[in-house]
């Protein structure tokens, strides 16, 4: 078995949406002060690594707290835009998603969509028709193309959360 970090480290001055919050890290007590160590940290909800709930693009969609764990989990497939596209599971894209795919995607009924960059449009068009969207992925190079693997990103549990930062991972047999 073999476990592969498809997230991005979150900083100080990472590079965020035009327009989102920037990221801020520091540090809130030392050692020294405190004895323990303690980081305040201040981010947008789309920041690095994370997954869209439906309610980011559409004003009736379900917040995170009201999405099923099971959702944010499950097999998957690395695929590219010009791979006839595996059906009922997660597609993970090896390169940038756009619209002109979403019929293809559509008629996939993926389980959930990942990517390192899927555009807003696309993003908007399957949140709206119950698709669940990761975005900021990284390392896909390392994923096995025609087997599946089991991903996992879990949000973290923010009421009325529209997105989260994950700690997105591949799990290979």
């Amino acid at each position: 078995m073999k476990v592969l970090d498809l997230s991005v480290p979150i900083y100080s001055g990472m590079e965020v949406y035009p327009g989102d919050p920037e990221v801020i890290v520091k540090i809130a007590h030392t050692y020294e002060e405190k004895t323990w160590l303690l980081r305040k940290i201040s981010f947008g909800s789309h920041t690095g690594t994370h997954v869209d709930a439906f309610s980011h693009m559409d004003k009736k969609g379900k917040t995170l707290d009201d999405i099923p764990l099971s959702s944010f989990f499950g097999r998957a497939y690395a695929v590219k835009t010009t791979d006839a596209l595996p059906s009922q599971v997660g597609l993970i894209f090896k390169e940038t998603v756009d619209i002109p795919i979403i019929t293809a995607i559509i008629s996939a009924n993926p389980v959930f969509v990942g990517g390192g960059e899927i555009t807003i449009p696309l993003q908007k068009a399957l949140l709206q028709r119950g698709i669940i969207t990761f975005t900021g992925l990284t390392n896909l190079d390392l994923l096995p193309e025609g087997k599946s693997f089991m991903f996992y990103g879990f949000p973290l549990k923010i009421k009325d959360g529209d997105g989260s930062p994950v700690r997105a991972v591949a799990v290979i047999d």
